[in-house]
């Protein structure tokens, strides 16, 4: 009898990891393109503004994704602002640490929109507000991605 392939349910998942990139803090979301849904998981924070690759790393050994998207920020005219290229280098490393197929998504906006979401129409105060604003906001990135996916 044949060993099943371990790589085999890793290949017909259909789940993706998004990412909310900050120097401080990473927001993460989850989310599945057959139900094309995102959900908010964590924010990780950035010690040193490193990213915490054993966080990261820990998610995707859980999630088991077919592909990682990354929210890029750019000015409005397209060009880039002072955060773009770091947020280019964090793609790379995902993609060169973790052999996964890494989607940019414009991202112009997404965390301005959830601080609206969950001040202005949730009533979340500031404190609470900092801790979750950044997953939100890979929620946000990531619907996005999938909606066009």
């Amino acid at each position: 009898m044949a060993k099943p392939d371990p790589l085999a349910s890793k290949a017909s998942s259909d789940t993706y990891l998004g990412f909310d990139f900050g120097t401080k803090k990473i927001g993460v979301a989850v989310g599945q393109t057959t139900t094309a849904t995102a959900s908010p998981l964590q924010t990780i924070p950035s010690p040193r503004e490193i990213p915490n690759w054993d966080a990261i790393g820990k998610l995707i050994q859980e999630w088991r994704p077919v592909g990682l998207v990354v929210g890029i920020s750019r000015q409005q005219d397209g060009s880039d602002n002072p955060v773009t290229p770091r947020m280019l280098k964090f793609c790379r490393q995902l993609e060169g640490r973790y052999q996964l197929p890494v989607h940019q998504q414009d991202e112009m906006l997404s965390t301005y929109e959830a601080k609206q979401l969950l001040f202005d129409d949730m009533g979340v105060n500031a404190t609470k507000l900092w801790a979750v604003q950044d997953q939100l906001a890979a929620q946000l990135i990531l619907q996005t991605w999938l909606n066009h996916h």
